[in-house]
């Protein structure tokens, strides 16, 4: 079945100015013209666009859409079943911290009493869970599933004040490495401090550390594009700073 630009975007519950600017970022193009110049879809256009909108709603950026459907290896099963597990840890998530809002309203009401703890269970596990959904294969890869269970339930196990100060160190730690990274020397000061942020920062996650486990994971911030990524938002080339600022300080 063939649709029009109108008909595809009210089946998917989008514009047909986002279709538009889909074919001019070369990520969705119409299968022809018609003859009185409308955009024609096919079934492998719809297919297409369901997968983009699968992957727009999981945060993912256009320009790394365009890519994996680019990629030579791309497998539309994989990915479907790739969507499916990532919906249902988001599903997770949501029931997670909507038992939290129902549980705070309660207290509020006087009808139970809560603890602090409880109070940061759903944002705590969401933690957790999106840690393991964008880098659990690879950690545990890494480190083993003994390692990376031992951390996550020592996550889990934060109080309100630990969990408040991973979230200030995480800030403090980003903007001690952007000063350092714009200074250019890995072994300055300042980016020696940034390095004793990280492993604090690490210690939060890690039940033990070590100055190798400390370099490893440096590296894997250059290996890994999605760490690289991450660290690309502070300053490009943010990364490979980090790793060699690392390797000086576990001398």
């Amino acid at each position: 079945m063939e649709y029009t630009i109108n008909k595809l975007a009210r089946l998917a519950g989008v514009s047909t100015r986002t279709l538009r600017y889909y074919d001019e970022f070369g990520l969705l193009s119409p299968v022809r013209m018609s003859s009185n110049g409308y955009r024609i879809y096919g079934k492998k256009e719809v297919d297409r666009l369901q997968q983009i909108l699968f992957y727009r709603e999981l945060g993912v950026s256009l320009e790394e859409i365009k890519r994996i459907l680019s990629s030579k290896n791309f497998d539309g099963q994989k990915a479907l079943e790739s969507h499916l597990s990532a919906l249902r840890i988001k599903q997770k998530q949501l029931n997670s911290l909507i038992a939290n809002v129902e549980k705070t309203i309660k207290a509020a009401k006087g009808e139970i009493i809560m603890n602090d703890q409880e109070k940061f269970d759903g944002f705590i596990q969401k933690l957790v869970d999106d840690n393991e959904q964008q880098y659990g294969e690879e950690i545990r890869s890494k480190y083993g599933d003994d390692a990376v269970d031992r951390s996550n339930a020592k996550v889990k196990g934060m109080s309100k004040e630990q969990y408040a100060e991973v979230e200030e160190l995480s800030a403090e730690l980003n903007e001690a490495l952007k000063a350092a990274f714009e200074q250019g020397d890995p072994a300055s000061e300042l980016a020696q401090r940034a390095c004793e942020l990280h492993k604090k920062w690490l210690c939060f996650f890690w039940d033990q550390y070590s100055k190798e486990a400390h370099i490893g994971v440096t590296q894997m911030y250059v290996d890994d594009p999605r760490f690289t990524a991450y660290y690309d938002k502070i300053a490009v080339g943010c990364a490979a700073f980090l790793r060699d600022a690392v390797l000086i300080y576990c001398k």
